[in-house]
């Protein structure tokens, strides 16, 4: 343990020459051990014991700075890790556009699947739409014309009885004619019979006063 205290004492005499000692591994801590041992002894403790104070101060201080360092991140560590954390995000963006670019797709697809839809049920019911406009059209040609025809016998069967009744017409107009032809005769007849029997009675009654 003296010894050990020694050698420990020994090398704070070699840094505090410099006026500094170096903590464990890369760390370095300036520190003017010369002028603490100086303090201890003007306060009352010797050379050698000031000497073992300041070691253990040491030991202390190196401890503890290897707690904290523990505890710590390095710049280094702290480069990596946000590497890490970029290029975490890097993938999950990529992942994301990725996922976008899929569900757009799947988006576009499905509209174009319902614009197909839309499109062959618009065709079809354009087609419905044209064939019943061709049957009605049908429908109303057949109903032209059998009105047509219905119209044309209508007035064939006007003609016929136009000519039959200008024929009937004729014909009583022919018989009224030759009754009226009769009657004339007739009357003539009887005009002249009464004219004879005037002068039968007339001659009768000349002869009657001659």
């Amino acid at each position: 343990m003296d010894n050990e205290l020694s050698i420990s004492a020994s090398s704070l005499q070699t840094h505090s020459v410099k006026g500094k000692f170096s903590l464990s591994g890369s760390r370095k801590l300036f520190f003017d051990t010369h002028a603490l041992v100086c303090l201890l002894e003007e306060n009352g403790f010797t050379t050698q014991q000031s000497e073992i104070i300041v070691s253990v101060l040491v030991k202390i201080l190196n401890t503890n700075m290897d707690v904290i360092y523990k505890d710590m991140v390095t710049k280094v560590q702290q480069e990596i890790t946000l590497q890490q954390i970029m290029s975490l995000i890097g993938g999950v963006k990529k992942d994301m556009i990725i996922l976008e670019k899929s569900e757009f797709s799947a988006l576009r697809a499905e509209n174009e699947d319902e614009v197909t839809k839309v499109r062959a049920d618009n065709k079809l019911d354009f087609n419905l739409e044209k064939s019943r406009a061709k049957e009605l059209y049908s429908v109303n040609e057949r109903k032209l014309l059998e009105i047509r025809t219905e119209i044309v016998a209508m007035h064939a069967k006007q003609d016929r009885a136009l000519t039959q009744t200008d024929r009937k017409i004729d014909t009583e107009v022919a018989g009224l004619k030759t009754m009226m032809e009769s009657h004339k005769l007739d009357n003539i007849k009887y005009l002249a019979g009464s004219v004879f029997t005037c002068l039968t009675v007339a001659l009768g009654f000349y002869r009657l006063w001659m």
